[in-house]
């Protein structure tokens, strides 16, 4: 009965902080007939096939590749796909694969690992590496299609997906690093993250983790800091707790085509503040150089769910400074985990200035915003050691510009492949 109070009381504090940002069902609704996100889908090419990473990307332009599972110490099965060479008949083929140094891409978040090929080799990161002579291996983070296996729960239980961004840091990273480590006779990993991807390096490289495995790493659209976001779709959800309202009700998998996602956006894009007409760009900003084929095989087939839990771990960050653990929302639950009443700080300044690292940020980006991206820049680069950090910065370029910009292999993973060979 308690319990029961409190969900109807959360319910209508919810629906007062809606009203009085201004929600408007009608516009709600317009912009859900209307949607410019919906029209290109519907624009789209539908596939003739399911859509994998390995048989209908690398293996459909004769690169060979390997799909292995990792288990996670908290029992998720990962999968983690493997291009260790170019195709049987490239100039490349007969390279000793142990002789290529490895490189490990992890992508952001709601997404899996198929954003990296989702174009032609002479466009796709993926592709490109391999052809540059790297190892290529492909992480797939829990809770997308590929790896929602667990040793002992389904993703039809809530506990299941009980996890934030701080549990893909601790456990899923880590776990396909050392497989990584362990299956390339012992060679270091260059890393490459994109958004999400980026922070769980950060914040493992901020307590003296995984430095033993990570030869170097190259951040796309890095993002930590988040409290001054640009993105007001990001903003206006997380001041009226819409992720932690979803949870406290009872949802768990957040799917971006799924009902949960459909209903939070009808609030959200109530607000006269956002504009959901093109709701990517309302998200992550104005994206300048997309391919349409890439970016409708993404919307078809890259789009992942997460757990609300994650999203709301997120909404702490635009709400307060600073990037701490997920916050269980009061003292006694945080002295249950933490030992202290605060969620504990990921102090990024403690990360070794010897490192390797490249940073890569876009000035169209809402999510990796200037103001948050300079903060953690004049965090990472000041006592940094120069000749081991790099900064590339592209003023036209939005959050999915730098994964399928056509634009992008000059732009970026030229620049990026040097950075890799030089270290």
């Amino acid at each position: 009965m308690i319990l029961h109070n409190l969900m109807a009381r959360s319910f209508c504090l919810i629906s007062l902080l809606i009203l009085s940002l201004g929600f408007n069902p009608c516009t709600a609704l317009s912009w859900k007939n209307d949607s410019s996100v919906e029209d290109g889908i519907q624009g789209c090419k539908p596939s003739p096939h399911p859509f994998t990473l390995c048989k209908s990307e690398a293996e459909a332009f004769g690169y060979p590749c390997e799909d292995h599972k990792v288990t996670t110490e908290d029992g998720y099965i990962l999968s983690l796909k493997r291009i260790p060479h170019g195709p049987s008949n490239g100039d490349n083929s007969t390279d000793n694969k142990n002789t290529r140094q490895p490189v490990l891409l992890f992508h952001g978040l709601m997404v899996d690992g198929i954003s990296w090929l989702l174009g032609t080799p002479k466009q796709s990161l993926g592709f490109i590496l391999v052809d540059g002579g790297f190892d290529v291996w492909i992480a797939n983070t829990r809770g997308t299609n590929s790896s929602r296996n667990h040793t002992s729960l389904s993703p039809k239980n809530p506990a299941y997906w009980d996890w934030s961004w701080d549990e893909i840091a601790a456990y899923d990273l880590p776990a396909v690093l050392q497989f990584v480590y362990d299956h390339t006779g012992g060679q270091k990993v260059h890393y490459i993250g994109h958004s999400l991807g980026t922070l769980i390096i950060l914040a493992a490289f901020s307590e003296g983790k995984l430095l033993h495995l990570v030869r170097s790493a190259a951040l796309l659209c890095p993002i930590a800091y988040l409290d001054r976001t640009k993105s007001k779709l990001s903003r206006v959800a997380a001041q009226i707790f819409l992720a932690d309202t979803a949870r406290f009700l009872g949802w768990h998998e957040f799917n971006p085509f799924g009902l949960v996602a459909r209903e939070v956006l009808l609030i959200v894009c109530g607000n006269p503040e956002v504009d959901c007409h093109d709701v990517f760009s309302a998200l992550a900003g104005p994206d300048c150089c997309l391919n349409v084929t890439s970016t409708c095989a993404f919307l078809e087939h890259a789009i992942q769910s997460t757990s609300v839990r994650n999203l709301v771990h997120l909404s702490q960050m635009v709400r307060h400074k600073g990037i701490r653990r997920y916050d269980y929302g009061n003292a006694k639950a945080n002295m249950k985990h933490y030992n202290q009443t605060r969620p504990p700080l990921y102090n990024l300044s403690t990360i070794p200035t010897h490192v390797p690292m490249m940073l890569m940020h876009g000035g169209q980006d809402f999510l990796g915003d200037l103001p948050d991206t300079r903060h953690l820049l004049k965090t990472l680069v000041r006592n940094h050691e120069k000749d081991n950090i790099e900064v590339l910065y592209v003023p036209d370029y939005a959050h999915a510009d730098f994964v399928t910009g056509f634009n992008a292999p000059e732009l970026v993973y030229e620049p990026m492949v040097d950075f890799f060979q030089r270290h």
